[in-house]
C-alpha cells in the first residue's frame, strides 16, 4: 500500500508518498509547478494512496518543515526511486552536494565518473521524483545561470536563496 502526507509550505502543498516504508515521491502542489496538473495532486490521489500518519511520514513532514524553517541542512530518510543504474549514481551524487552550494551538470557528471554525460545527468535531474529531499535544485548550468528545473526557475531560486540565507 501507498500511503501520503500533505505538508503545507510557503512553496504551496506538498505531498510525501510511502511505500515500502520508503520514501519514493514528492509531489509539489505549485501552480508554477508545470506538474501541479498531474493526475496525483488531484482528487485522484485518494484512488491511488491512503493518507495515513505513518512513523516514516510524520519524520518526513517533521524534516521538511525544518528544511523550510533553515534548521535542516539534510535528510535523514529512507528513499527509493525507481529508475536506470546511471539516473541512480546521479541521484546519489547530487545527495553529496552540500547544503547551500551549487554544482554545474559537468560537475555532478564527473561525479558520476562521466565527464561528457551533462545531458544526460540533466535527463536524470529532470526523473527525479523526490525533488527537495534529493537536492536537484543545487544543479546550474555551466555559465552559472539557473536552468532546467521541472518545478519551475522561481522554485530553484527559492530554494537555494533559503540555502544560502541558512548555511
Amino acid at each position: 500500500m501507498k500511503y501520503i502526507k500533505y505538508v503545507k509550505t510557503k512553496l504551496g502543498k506538498i505531498c510525501v508518498v510511502e511505500e515500502n516504508r520508503k520514501i519514493i515521491k514528492v509531489i509539489i502542489d505549485n501552480e508554477n509547478n508545470e506538474n501541479s496538473k498531474d493526475k496525483e495532486i488531484d482528487k485522484k490521489v485518494y484512488e491511488k494512496y491512503q493518507e495515513k500518519d505513518t512513523k516514516l511520514l510524520l519524520k518526513a513532514k517533521k524534516e521538511l518543515e525544518e528544511y523550510f524553517a533553515g534548521k535542516r541542512k539534510e535528510f535523514d530518510l529512507p528513499l527509493e526511486q525507481e529508475g536506470t543504474e546511471f539516473q541512480k549514481k546521479v541521484w546519489e551524487a547530487l545527495e553529496r552536494i552540500p547544503y547551500g552550494e551549487t554544482r554545474t551538470y559537468k560537475d555532478v557528471a564527473k561525479m558520476v565518473g562521466n565527464e561528457k554525460a551533462s545531458r544526460a545527468v540533466g535527463m536524470a535531474n529532470n526523473k527525479n521524483s523526490i525533488p527537495i529531499i534529493i537536492p536537484c535544485h543545487r544543479v546550474i548550468g555551466s555559465n552559472g545561470k539557473l536552468v532546467g528545473y521541472a518545478l519551475g526557475l522561481d522554485m530553484k531560486k527559492y530554494l537555494l536563496d533559503l540555502e544560502r540565507k541558512n548555511k
